[in-house]
Parts: structure tokens; C-alpha cells; sequence
């Protein structure tokens, strides 16, 4: 990718995030407009919004590498995280909204009126917006690596300090118009290359993918590994070699290498010849046998894969309800009618959008199998104008690829830190307003940012899917329940936010950590919500029966309140319209 025209176009989006978060400045006058949007954002206008921040790094980069990686089983991320909405659609989002709250720790003390859940459910909204952060911030250093061969911390950083400076000045109302604006730019981003990736593709002479067979170069490749390495070669292959191999030290020396495991020391370079497969390291992405990766379940491959794709599903179908950045969106609607407007027009903005990613997954199986090697599979989005078209176009559409990736990173960490900070704001830090949101939102965003350059190896979109795995384990029950069951009692409440949201929090946790890495233990951990979910809801269920006399006082108005529509704006009390 040609650094000069990347970097032009992250400096473009960079400046006009800037200019229209300045728009949103000079209409932020209240507490209410920071907070959210003095609840008057029209539908159109909130479905852009919340679409762009929920189109996060992983919607733009990580689902394509998981399909160039890991096959068709991968589509159950775009699927679940579309369907996640009709889910809320379905069940919160009208109810959500006409609860009055600011946030779900407002909502869950006004439900049941306990100060111990507002503060619980305040700690996993802060656990689960810092743990969505970290995949975003590693975006951010990949995609300024590939354009600048910076450090990968660096791109975080450059996200974190745009982000804070924006929502610190001008909060909802200015964050409102930066997401909208951000979505059309990411969806216009990845539409306009697919049309000319597509023309290139059938113009090619390149063969149709195989999908029977291991990915092969379809033109002579060469790879610099970074890290050391240990790779399988499934036929014996020559290639050209600086570096060491196998302990040997090699300076532009053609040799062959035979059937089986090889060792690749970190800056390596390889040189591979037309038609070669490509060889799959042993702990990485990839490692599909053959003819599994267009077969979903495949037996071969991966442990318990069933098990993991339940996990998946259940995760993102019913985590996107608890998701901090996305449900504080709605309380910005007018009422629970627009509430529900929005949610329907966001299913059709979402839709429009993840039609387009697997067809960079498949590119990239062909013309990017080398990232399989590399381990930047994220990358695929970012590479493939390059790799198909090349010339000044291929630079302008990787340019342009680059700065659609910097807005997803930019929308989403710009929600998340808005979220994060309003619960820092009213239950950590010493409750002045405003006064305090500029520094809750610096606490916010250095957190994990800090935490980025500790913790890099996680592809991008299993990380987000570990926070929709807390928030499916926690916020789901607590929502659901909250909204439907007059019977939810407070330490109830307690009981399935600790033992549901806190046990999918210690699993995620290990499985950044590098707890388990094979067998039952990995999966499980790896895949909580097939378990932790069922453990929240019952607990909830359990405990509250268990203590049905402690039942707030006031459940039956709160239940009448989010229930019953709001009486339409000019009409008398009393009186029908």
C-alpha cells in the first residue's frame, strides 16, 4: 500500500471527524445534550449513528480475515451481530427508552431500586466497554503499521487522542453526528473497491477459488516473517531464503524444503513460486483441512466446533442488548416509537453493510493467502486494492479502504469512551456534572489503551466476540427480566450479574491470558456464553423467587411507565388525539 495516499486518507477522516464533531460542539449547551442529545434524535439521523458505531473493527477488518482464515463457519458473526438487533428490537429497545435513564446502571436502579445493582451493573459496563476498546485500538496500530511501518501502539494512540478531545468537547450531541457521517463513509469504503476488486477478478486469469484444496500463490509471493515461527508444509517446495531456517543461516540462497515441520526465525524472508501452497503455521489461523473450509462443521476443523459455534451465537444474538455504546444510543430518541424506528432502520443499514465483507474474505483466500503465514489476516481488506488492481488505482482505493477502516475505529472507541465515561462520571467519580466527564473520559480510553500494548495477538473479531460474550451473560438477563418479569428482585439481580456476567469475565480474562489453549478448558473458556448465559438467567430466576417478598415498591409503576406508550406530543392529558 502506497504510504503517501494512505496516510492522506487517515488524515482526511481524521480532519473531518474534527469538523463535524465541532458542528455538534455548537449545539451542545446542556447537560442533557452531553449526556444524550436531549433525547431529540430523529430516527434517520440515530440508526446512522448507531450503525457506525457499531460497525466496529471487527465488522471492517476482523470478519474478513476470520473468513479468509477460517471458512464459511465465520458468516455466523455478521449474521449474529445483525440479528443481535432484532432481538433488541424485539424485547428492549421501546421499553429501554421509556424508562427515562441515562444509562443501564440508571435503569437498573430505577427497576429495583437497589444502589448494590446500580454499582455492579456500573462495573461491568466499565468491564465490558474497556474490554470492546482493546480490539478497536489493535485495529487502529495495524492498519497505520501497513501504512507507515509505525509501532503497533501508535495507531491506538492517535485513535485515543482524537476520540478523547471529541467527546470530552462536545459529548452526545457532537458524537451523534460524527458516527452518522462515519457509517456512510465506511459503507462507501468497502462498496466502491468491491466494484473494481470484482471487475479486476473477472478480468483476471487467475483460477476460480478451490475451495477442496489448501490455498496455494497464485503468482510469486514474498513473505517476511516477524516473530519466530513453526510451519507445516504438506509438499516439498523450493523457495529463495534470507534469513534462518531450520538453524540455518541463509542471504539470498535458493534451497528446497521437504514435506513437513519447518522452524522460521523472526525476519525471515521467503520467496515462493507460482502455484506453491501455502504453508500454515502450527499455532495459527488457518489450519482448516482440506475441503473443510467452504464445509461449516466441518469435523476437522476444530476442537468442539459445534460447541464453539453455539458459543458464537448465543454470544452475539443476545449480546447486543447489553452492549454499553449501543443501548446508551437509544435513550438519545425522542420515545419508545422512535426507539423502535431506529432499531428496524439500522437491521436494513447493517444489512447493506456485511452483504459486502465476505467477498474481501474469499479475494483475500486468493490473492492474500500469505497473511495465513504472517498471521495479519486482518489485514485482507486493507492489502487487496493493492494486490488486485495496483497502479495510482489501487493506491486511491487502498487510501480510501485505510481511512473507512480509521472511521470504524474512530465511531466505535468514540462510543464506547462516551459510555464508559458516563458511568465514571456518575458512580466512580465525585458526582459534578460536566466538570468531571472530561476527566472520566480521559480515565476511559487510557485504560485500555495502556492495555494495548500488552495484549496484541487476539484476532480482532474473537476479541469483540469475548465482550459479547460478558454482555450476553450479564446485561441480557438484567434487560430481558428487568423489562418482562414483574418477580425480578434486587438480589436476584446480584446474584445473575455476579454469577452469569462475573464467571464470563474470569473465562474471558484466561483466554487472553493464555489460560487453557487446547482441549475442554480452552473451548470453555473460549466460548462462554453457551454456559454462562443459561447460569445468569437462572440465577436471576432462582434468587428472586427465592426472595419474591423483597420485590421493589414500585414495580407496578416502573412496569406501567415502559410499557404503556407515551401520550403524543400536543394532546391534552385526558384526551384522545
Amino acid at each position: 500500500m502506497n504510504q503517501t495516499y494512505g496516510m492522506v486518507g487517515v488524515s482526511a477522516v481524521v480532519l473531518a471527524t474534527v469538523l463535524v464533531g465541532a458542528l455538534g460542539l455548537r449545539l451542545s449547551r446542556t447537560t442533557s445534550d452531553f449526556y444524550v442529545a436531549s433525547r431529540s434524535v430523529p430516527p434517520p439521523l440515530n440508526a446512522a449513528a448507531v450503525s457506525g458505531e457499531y460497525l466496529s473493527a471487527a465488522s471492517f477488518l476482523g470478519v474478513a480475515g476470520l473468513v479468509l482464515a477460517q471458512g464459511a463457519d465465520m458468516l455466523w458473526f455478521p449474521i449474529g451481530y445483525t440479528a443481535g438487533f432484532l432481538v433488541l428490537l424485539a424485547f428492549v429497545a421501546a421499553p429501554l427508552r421509556r424508562s427515562g435513564a441515562y444509562t443501564l446502571p440508571d435503569f437498573a436502579e430505577a427497576r429495583l431500586e437497589s444502589r448494590a445493582v446500580r454499582r455492579t451493573a456500573g462495573a461491568l459496563v466499565v468491564g465490558v466497554g474497556w474490554l470492546y476498546l482493546l480490539p478497536q485500538l489493535r485495529g487502529a496500530g495495524l492498519t497505520l503499521r501497513l501504512l507507515t511501518g509505525s509501532p503497533a501502539w501508535l495507531g491506538g494512540l492517535v485513535v485515543a487522542v482524537v476520540v478523547t478531545a471529541a467527546v470530552a468537547a462536545g459529548g452526545m450531541r457532537s458524537i451523534t453526528f460524527v458516527q452518522a457521517f462515519q457509517y456512510w463513509l465506511k459503507l462507501t469504503a468497502l462498496l466502491v473497491p468491491a466494484v473494481f476488486l470484482l471487475l479486476a477478478w473477472r478480468s483476471d486469469h487467475t483460477p476460480p477459488p478451490a475451495w477442496d484444496e489448501r490455498p496455494v500463490f497464485h503468482r510469486s509471493t514474498q513473505i517476511r516473517v516477524d516473530r519466530a515461527v513453526r510451519v507445516t508444509f504438506h509438499e516439498p517446495v523450493r523457495v529463495r531464503a534470507t534469513g534462518t531456517v531450520d538453524g540455518r543461516p541463509l542471504h539470498e540462497r535458493t534451497l528446497s524444503l521437504g514435506e513437513g515441520a519447518h522452524r522460521l526465525a523472526a525476519g525471515t524472508t521467503l520467496r515462493f513460486p507460482p502455484g506453491a501452497q501455502v504453508p500454515l503455521p502450527d499455532d495459527g489461523p488457518g489450519r482448516a483441512a482440506p475441503s473443510s473450509w467452504a464445509r461449516p462443521l466441518s469435523a476437522n476443523r476444530e476442537e468442539h466446533g459445534l460447541y464453539a459455534t453455539y458459543g458464537l451465537i448465543l454470544a452475539t444474538f443476545l449480546g447486543t442488548m447489553g452492549l454499553p455504546h449501543v443501548v446508551v444510543r437509544f435513550y438519545t430518541s425522542p420515545d419508545g416509537r422512535a426507539a423502535r424506528r431506529t432499531a428496524a432502520v439500522v437491521l436494513a443499514l447493517l444489512g447493506a453493510f456485511y452483504v459486502l465483507i465476505p467477498l474481501y474474505g474469499v479475494l483475500g483466500r486468493v490473492y492474500a493467502p500469505d497473511l495465513l503465514l504472517t498471521g495479519d489476516t486482518d489485514a485482507a481488506v486493507l492489502v487487496l486494492p493493492q494486490r488486485l488492481i495496483g497502479g495510482v488505482g489501487g493506491d486511491l482505493l487502498g487510501a480510501l479502504v485505510a481511512g473507512g477502516a480509521f472511521a470504524a475505529f474512530l465511531s466505535t472507541v468514540s462510543g464506547l469512551t462516551m459510555s464508559v465515561a458516563g458511568v465514571l462520571t456518575q458512580d466512580v467519580l465525585p458526582s459534578l456534572g460536566i466538570r468531571h466527564f472530561r476527566p472520566a473520559t480521559v480515565l476511559a480510553i487510557a485504560v485500555p489503551t495502556a492495555a494495548n500494548t500488552v495484549v496484541s495477538e487476539l484476532p480482532v473479531a474473537d476479541a469483540v466476540g469475548l465482550a459479547f460474550a460478558v454482555s450476553a451473560s450479564s446485561f441480557c438477563p438484567l434487560l430481558v427480566l428487568g423489562i418482562w418479569w414483574r418477580g425480578l428482585t434486587a438480589p436476584g439481580a446480584l446474584a445473575g450479574l455476579v454469577l452469569g456476567g462475573g464467571s464470563a469475565l474470569l473465562a474471558v480474562t484466561a483466554t487472553i491470558a493464555g489460560g487453557a489453549r487446547s482441549g475442554w478448558p480452552h473451548t470453555l473458556l473460549a466460548w462462554p456464553a453457551v454456559w454462562s448465559v443459561p447460569v445468569g438467567f437462572a440465577a436471576m430466576v432462582l434468587a428472586s423467587l427465592a426472595t419474591r417478598g423483597r420485590v421493589p415498591a414500585g414495580t407496578g409503576a416502573t412496569m406501567a411507565r415502559i410499557h404503556l406508550p407515551e401520550t403524543p406530543a400536543g394532546c391534552a392529558a385526558g384526551r384522545r388525539p
